[in-house]
């Protein structure tokens, strides 16, 4: 291979977690580290008795080692290359790189991709790439280039956006900025709906690509119905709610610069539509003021858990917040409801909503049961890769 690497060497019995292809080494499962590291340097892991088992990223925390490949290799411009091809000819096969009604989707989906640490999401010919691990940012140039040369003439630019999510005590001094040439278009389409996209000072990548397809469903359940959007963003459900025929739509949310956004793309796609208004709230006061007002309510909230000591809190959060919706919604009425939080398992989420219908004493159906989409894939050996789960709910 040419270059060597430090080794990390993994205690007795700690190996067989890569041995069914995990891509997380933990740093309890660390004998000793040979050779001096910093933060995002590549290393080689092998089991205590010497045999090699993957290279990785290394970094501090709870998750030692990111890992990027289980074959010795070397990580050079080839090497990612060949990663990103394959990322993309996923893509392609779920027809997303071609579709005339859809121009906004998920690249790159960290460890579902054998990329950990990196997401890219494609808005209409620019790639917007966040960096969520040191070892991804120090290559995202290398990134960039490899993702023009497999993309061709349908990438006209790469911006990069992880100085919100790369680890600050890295010391990496990231900034976004673009990479490789300069977008001109901030408007993509998904299903034919039209929406602008703010990459610059949204947030995430400046949208929420994962929702696509639990967005459509909401279309479908609409007709005739009053639909709460909470937490609503940037507007999606609510103008597929309105494409599906809902009665009257109501966009809340606690940031004003969201509801500017709504506004804006509600006009895109519905110029001047009566039906629907949009207001800046917070999710508990609104709905205490509109008891059986809606019939049909959507519940997306922000992440209530960014690691696992927020579990608790969080499984609380959910419980209250869909307890809410079981006391204000309208009998037969259907609720969609989310998490997007990693560390809360879908198990953990469904019992918080028991508990929450439960104490609503109110009879509650689940109708659906929603995952994110095929363009997020799940790596098989990395089950933690499953972080959005919803429920369709028919409550009586």
């Amino acid at each position: 291979m040419g270059q060597t690497y430090s080794r990390v060497i993994l205690k007795s019995g700690k190996e067989q977690s890569l041995q069914r292809f995990h891509p997380w080494i933990f740093s309890g499962a660390i004998k000793e580290i040979k050779g001096r590291v910093e933060e995002g340097d590549v290393v080689e892991v092998v089991s205590n008795q010497g045999d090699f088992l993957a290279m990785g990223h290394v970094q501090p925390g709870s998750i030692a080692v990111r890992v990027f490949s289980f074959e010795q290799v070397a990580p050079d411009y080839a090497f990612w290359k060949g990663k990103l091809e394959k990322a993309v000819d996923v893509r392609a096969k779920l027809g997303l790189l071609d579709n005339p009604e859809t121009n906004v989707f998920r690249l790159v989906h960290g460890e579902g991709d054998g990329l950990p640490g990196l997401i890219i999401d494609f808005y209409n010919g620019t790639a917007v790439m966040q960096a969520h691990s040191a070892g991804m940012f120090l290559v995202r140039e290398t990134l960039a280039k490899a993702l023009k040369e497999v993309m061709g003439d349908k990438l006209t630019a790469v911006y990069d956006k992880s100085e919100k999510t790369v680890p600050f005590k890295a010391g990496l001094d990231a900034k976004d900025g673009y990479l490789l040439g300069k977008s001109e278009v901030f408007e993509v389409q998904e299903y034919g709906n039209r929406f602008k996209v703010d990459w610059v000072e949204g947030q995430k990548t400046g949208f929420f690509v994962d929702q696509r397809e639990n967005r459509r469903l909401v279309q479908e359940y609409s007709h005739g119905r009053n639909v709460l959007n909470m937490f609503c963003y940037s507007g999606g459900f609510s103008f597929y709610a309105m494409r599906g025929g809902a009665k009257l739509v109501h966009s809340v949310d606690a940031s004003a610069k969201a509801i500017d956004l709504t506004n804006v793309n509600v006009q895109l796609n519905f110029p001047d539509d009566p039906r629907h208004e949009a207001f800046v709230d917070d999710a508990f006061d609104f709905m205490d003021k509109n008891k059986d007002k809606y019939d049909l309510i959507i519940l997306d909230p922000p992440a209530f858990a960014k690691h696992i000591g927020a579990l608790p809190q969080a499984l609380k959060g959910y419980k209250r917040l869909n307890l809410k919706a079981f006391q204000q919604i309208a009998p037969g009425g259907i609720l969609f409801t989310f998490s997007c939080s990693q560390v809360v398992g879908k198990d953990k989420f469904r019992e918080a909503v028991f508990s929450a219908a439960a104490i609503s004493g109110r009879k509650v159906r689940i109708l659906n049961q929603l995952v994110q989409p095929a363009d997020h894939p799940v790596d098989m050996y990395h089950p933690e890769g499953e972080y959005l789960k919803g429920l369709v709910l028919y409550v009586e």
